[in-house]
């Protein structure tokens, strides 16, 4: 299977988009209601969004089979809704952290597709100075906390950062990404107990694309349900289309509301689907998925389905599909020559950041 996935570009709806005149949102037909409350400007945005972390983990493939990214290496190819849709509700100031399926969170929050690369690739102006990889990628400018490569280690610290807002007597809130195998781990029941007996305003999301590396859900965890761990903590909770780039957004609305003015947690789990393996060492499906199951869900390929009502709707043709498409892999090359033209970092900082000068 080529790693370039380009249903988005390449499959059209069988309807002709609509002519452009004076409908509700401009395009001359009442549009899709899912559009409520964005302008054709901001879906304009949210599908290049979803573009350029596609191409962008697509370019990430190939580097790591060229040998130019070292390491573990986790695509988030198939899951691009969820971190755009959760990204473009929360304020700059508002904080992420996240697990090591961190690529496309961290171009949703804005961070240079240059610097990501560069880190990918082990070099000195990488997010982390080349020192933390695919999995570790901190920017204190975008509030975005990691990148966290071992399993639940990142949830009891995203209680922490709700806890500092709290005590700060903030507004923020904190955005904790998790896989759903992650659900299995003492410390995430630890921190959701926490959060909801110190009213913390986090938003636990787990993105739930069914396996655990290659263990699926029904052979890991007891009750698949996960979200009943939310009543366990007297936790709001809720179960959203994670392949919906709008329903995200609409239920993003209902946590973050609550996180602010009630300073109150909320559990979500937004169901998705990997298009890739679990990492590169199993790049395309390994052996526990079969080949129907995984066609079968990349019929719900989150891009294709905003293209399609986009299109649909008479705002967007195929021609410019292409241009936003042509625009996200410019970019993404654009991240990929700059990474490799990059020096790696001096030897001297290897000891840099490891301990902090106390003395003064």
């Amino acid at each position: 299977m080529s790693t370039e996935t380009k249903r988005p570009v390449t499959q059209k709806p069988k309807d002709k988009p609509a002519a452009r005149n004076n409908g509700a949102d401009g395009t001359g037909k009442e549009p899709p209601k899912e559009f409520a409350g964005t302008t054709p400007e901001l879906r304009r945005e949210l599908l290049h969004s979803m573009l350029l972390q596609r191409r962008f983990e697509e370019r990430c493939a190939e580097a790591y089979a060229l040998g130019k990214i070292g390491g573990f290496c986790h695509l988030y190819i198939g899951q691009e809704a969820i971190s755009t849709g959760v990204m473009s509700m929360i304020r700059p100031d508002d904080y992420v952290i996240t697990a090591y399926r961190d690529h496309g969170q961290a171009l949703a929050r804005g961070i240079s597709p240059r610097a990501i690369m560069a880190e990918l690739f082990g070099r000195d102006a990488g997010v982390s100075g080349g020192k933390g990889g695919s999995m570790h990628l901190f920017d204190s400018q975008t509030n975005f906390l990691g990148g966290h490569g071992i399993v639940g280690s990142h949830v009891p610290i995203a209680a922490g950062v709700g806890f500092a807002i709290k005590y700060r007597r903030g507004n923020q809130v904190c955005v904790c990404f998790i896989g759903e195998a992650a659900v299995n781990i003492g410390a995430f029941h630890e921190a959701l107990n926490m959060a909801s007996l110190w009213d913390l305003p986090v938003i636990f999301i787990i993105e739930n694309n069914r396996y655990g590396m290659g263990t699926a859900i029904s052979r890991s965890t007891a009750n698949e349900d996960v979200l009943v761990r939310a009543k366990g903590y007297r936790m709001e909770g809720e179960t959203v289309d994670g392949q919906d780039v709008f329903a995200v957004r609409e239920c993003m609305t209902r946590a973050i509301e609550r996180a602010r003015k009630e300073k109150r947690p909320t559990l979500i789990e937004m169901k998705t689907y990997r298009f890739m393996g679990h990492s590169m060492s199993d790049a395309v499906s390994g052996t526990y998925r079969t080949k129907d199951e995984l066609e079968e869900n990349m019929k719900r390929d989150p891009i294709l389905l905003l293209h399609n009502k986009m299109y649909e709707a008479g705002e967007l043709t195929e021609g410019e599909m292409h241009k936003i498409d042509d625009e996200a892999k410019a970019i993404a090359q654009d991240a990929w020559d700059f990474a490799d033209a990059s020096p790696e970092p001096p030897l001297e900082k290897l000891y840099t950041d490891v301990y902090t000068d106390t003395s003064s």
